[in-house]
């Protein structure tokens, strides 16, 4: 009996133990299926060692504590700047436009720049354009420098600029900075052209032919696309393009969306071309402004006919349009000496009344050529003119829609291309007339345009207009 409980309580004891065995491999992810786990076993520290940076006991710790990376060199490009930047310096009369260009010569814009003058007076750029102006300064030696901005590197040391006491008939040379294109500005606002032409209740639109005069057009961004080689075999002698205008509000410099497609496409059908520029400017320095504009964007190109600024108003509500006639004549004579001084001939475009009322005409030198416009079938202005607008309703094929019409008795200068060239071809004008001025002289600059009645043939082969008078 002894023996047989003997036996029954080591058999319990054995299966007690089998099953606390199993219970402990199952609670030790040891199940059926499943892979034996290694396990390693690491002697206790006698003591717990922290090294210098190291949080807590835990070696890689250091990977998710943010203020252990170094955020330097972030901080030290904000402090030194992202741009460098420079200053570019001009003046024209009693004023200096300061431009703050990279190191690419480029205008930087959006920020609020400013700058001292002196060491004394401090101006802004409020319209973050990247220019300040300043005027009504005395004329004499400056030193301008640049107030700190952070995010860019500005210059150390002051500038010297000298203000110029009266206006130089030259052009400016970094003019293209102050040049906008139309997509950047309100082009419908700005270019508020209002023509003050005298008009004939019944206004031509034929193509006019006469044997001293060549047929031409005028033509700008609202006569859209042209096809040039169709208007060559029309019969046309000349375009004379926009380059651009002044906008009427707030005297920003635009250049004509279609300028570069014309004369680019006109020269290329073999079309001799003048330039024009619609003017708002209200002084002589806006003047110069204007011409430096037209001589930067045409300096490529063959020009053969002259370059003129047309003066009209813009509405009534123009900048210029309350000009007095002798700031106005005077606005004129700084384009065109501007224009002139660079080799090119220059003139003047205005209506018939304009030019009664609003130029002094008494005073033009002779080298200013006239573009009149007048519409009808006579010319009823007495004053002396080179080319005449006789409607603003043609019709020439290449041309969807109207289009102005002009005849003129301008002979086109010989093909040259490029700034310089126009130069020498100056000088070899004028070294011509020198070796020639015994000879007898014919001046076409006189002559104005007419139908051939009432004209006769004149000794030297050169038709001439009864009705001409100098104005």
């Amino acid at each position: 009996m002894d023996s047989k409980f003997l036996r029954v309580t080591l058999l319990i004891s054995l299966l007690f133990m089998v099953t606390l065995f199993l219970i402990v491999l199952y609670s030790n992810g040891m199940g059926p299926g499943q892979k034996k786990q290694e396990v390693s076993v690491q002697a206790p520290l006698e003591k717990e060692i922290i090294l210098e940076g190291q949080i807590g006991n835990d070696l890689y710790g250091w990977m998710e504590d943010e203020s252990f990376f170094d955020k330097a060199p972030a901080k030290i490009e904000a402090e030194e700047g992202t741009i460098r930047l420079n200053l570019i310096a001009s003046s024209v009369e009693k004023d200096m436009r300061v431009k703050i260009v990279d190191k690419e010569g480029e205008l930087v814009t959006g920020s609020f720049f400013k700058i001292n003058l002196n060491e004394e007076d401090e101006y802004k750029d409020l319209d973050r354009d990247g220019i300040i102006y300043i005027a009504d300064l005395k004329p004499g030696e400056y030193q301008i420098s640049m107030v700190e901005q952070p995010g860019y590197v500005v210059p150390k040391s002051a500038m010297p600029v000298s203000v110029k006491a009266k206006v130089e008939y030259v052009a400016i040379p970094d003019i293209a900075m102050l040049i906008k294109t139309e997509e950047q500005v309100d082009a419908m606002a700005e270019d508020a052209k209002h023509n003050n032409t005298t008009r004939d209740a019944n206004e031509p639109t034929e193509l006019r032919k006469t044997s001293n005069a060549k047929l031409g057009i005028d033509v700008s961004r609202w006569n859209e696309d042209i096809d040039w080689n169709k208007v060559k075999n029309a019969g046309i002698n000349y375009a004379i393009i926009r380059v651009g205008y002044r906008g009427s509000q707030t005297g920003v410099l635009v250049e004509d969306w279609y300028y570069k497609k014309n004369i680019e496409n006109a020269t290329a059908a073999g079309v001799p071309v003048g330039l024009y520029f619609f003017t708002q400017a209200v002084n002589e320095v806006e003047a110069v402004e204007e011409a430096s504009m037209v001589l930067s964007l045409c300096k490529e190109y063959n020009i053969q006919y002259p370059i003129f600024i047309d003066t009209e108003g813009a509405g009534g509500d123009g900048r210029a349009d309350k000009l007095t006639a002798d700031k106005r004549t005077a606005v004129c004579l700084a384009f065109c000496q501007t224009i002139r001084s660079a080799g090119y001939e220059a003139g003047i475009y205005a209506s018939r009344n304009w030019f009664l009322n609003n130029i002094k005409t008494s005073i033009l030198p002779d080298d200013i050529y006239i573009w009149l416009a007048e519409y009808g079938d006579a010319v009823k202005y007495t004053g002396k003119y080179h080319v005449w607008q006789y409607t603003s309703s043609g019709r020439v094929n290449g041309i969807e829609g109207r289009v102005d019409l002009n005849l003129s008795f301008i002979e086109p200068a010989p093909v040259k291309s490029g700034l310089s060239e126009n130069k020498a071809n100056q000088e070899d004008k004028k070294q011509k007339t020198e070796d020639k001025s015994s000879e007898p002289k014919k001046d076409t600059k006189n002559q104005s345009i007419t139908s051939d009645e009432n004209q006769e043939e004149d000794p030297k082969g050169v038709k001439k207009d009864e009705n001409l008078k100098d104005g």
